[in-house]
């Protein structure tokens, strides 16, 4: 584990980044290897850069374990044993996560339980089984028994009562692949739901911890370029901020969910409320600013998690004060977004097609990273 006595500390900032954390952004790393774990990456990062949790999904795994050598001696074993192509990959990725969970160990308990997660997902090719989803949760869960592990179920009709259902248990979620405002209002119903049940069961439910992933970049990505084809001055006009406006809208969403009275029932129990986190954040178009989903989106009590090049940007040239966008803001925002229907972008269509296009590009993923084991 870490033993960074403070150096950390949130209220004094040290570097852009210690900035950032100051402002109540907790800085996650979107990615994890073996070479990140055995050269001290990780660790150093940890010190350094102030983050504080770690992601993983198929695309990163297959990237990390397909592209580098790190994994070949237990892999090849593994192989000779005639273990499975998916059990060779969940052993691999298990390794990796339970030390990453020790690294963060410190964090966790220095933040009394509210940072320093790391997170694992369950199958995507699951994303539209809801009983599969939740024994493979399970597995995780008995897995890797640590306290800061969270496991990511995607936010799909099928994903929303797992999601429940795994709450009622007193397993920690990241819900992933949020694009829809009103997925996300279902997502945090799920969790306060899940945390009465686990409540009305005698369970601890201030153990339990979760995030909402909400996707950010992949909407400016779509709505642009429809946008484009538009062509009107007014829909030109939006380019670059669909992406920021959905986000500082759910934020808002948050803001009414968090504070409402049934959620506070829970919270005098010991709830602890679900924090909003903002996922692909690196620019996707080089136009605009590097660090647009990052300083666009400070608030406190979220999680931004970053590429590894977009938190070396942040702590090259990000602000060392970061200021929160306001209700105001938020305004702007749902403004912004009844525009684009108004001049004919279907809101609707737009997310649905992001959610699609997200369950399957990491299906290919975690099949490709199998294929790929099981030629070796």
């Amino acid at each position: 584990m870490v033993n960074f006595g403070f150096a950390y500390a949130w209220g004094m900032a040290q570097s852009n980044l210690h900035g950032l954390a100051a402002a109540g952004v907790s800085v996650w790393s979107d990615q994890i290897s073996r070479e990140m774990l055995d050269s001290g990456e990780l660790e150093r990062r940890i010190v350094e850069d102030a983050v504080s949790g770690v992601t993983s999904n198929p695309s990163i795994f297959e990237a990390a374990i397909v592209n580098a050598t790190d994994y070949d001696d237990e892999l090849n074993s593994l192989l000779d044993a005639g273990t499975g192509a998916e059990d060779i990959v969940k052993t691999l990725m298990a390794a990796d996560l339970n030390r990453a969970c020790d690294l963060l160990l410190d964090v966790y308990r220095a933040t009394d339980g509210t940072d320093g997660f790391v997170s694992v997902e369950v199958s995507p090719t699951l994303a539209n089984d809801t009983d599969a989803s939740i024994a493979e949760a399970r597995d995780w869960a008995k897995q890797i028994s640590k306290p800061n592990l969270l496991i990511k179920v995607p936010a799909t009709p099928e994903g929303i009562p797992a999601i429940e259902k795994l709450i009622g248990e007193g397993i920690s979620i990241n819900i992933t692949l949020i694009f829809s405002l009103e997925r996300y209002r279902e997502v945090m119903n799920a969790y306060i739901s899940g945390l009465e049940t686990f409540a009305a069961a005698g369970g601890d439910i201030s153990k339990v911890a979760s995030v909402a992933s909400f996707f950010v970049s992949r909407v400016d990505s779509e709505v642009d370029g429809r946008l484009e084809e538009l062509g009107s001055d007014e829909a030109l006009e939006l380019r670059g901020k669909t992406a920021v406006a959905n986000a500082r809208a759910a934020f808002g969403d948050y803001l009414d969910v968090f504070t409402s009275d049934r959620f506070k029932e829970l919270e005098s129990k010991g709830a602890r409320r679900q924090k909003p986190l903002w996922a692909s954040t690196s620019t996707k178009n080089p136009d605009y600013d590097d660090l647009l989903y990052v300083e666009s989106l400070v608030a406190p009590g979220t999680v931004n998690t970053m590429p590894l090049g977009t938190i070396d940007a942040y702590q090259d040239h990000g602000s060392p004060d970061p200021q929160p966008f306001t209700p105001q803001d938020i305004e702007v925002a749902r403004v912004d977004l009844a525009r684009l229907q108004t001049i004919g972008v279907d809101y609707a269509d737009v997310v649905q097609t992001l959610e699609d296009e997200g369950v399957e590009k990491f299906s290919a993923s975690w099949q490709g990273l199998l294929d790929k084991v099981q030629g070796s």
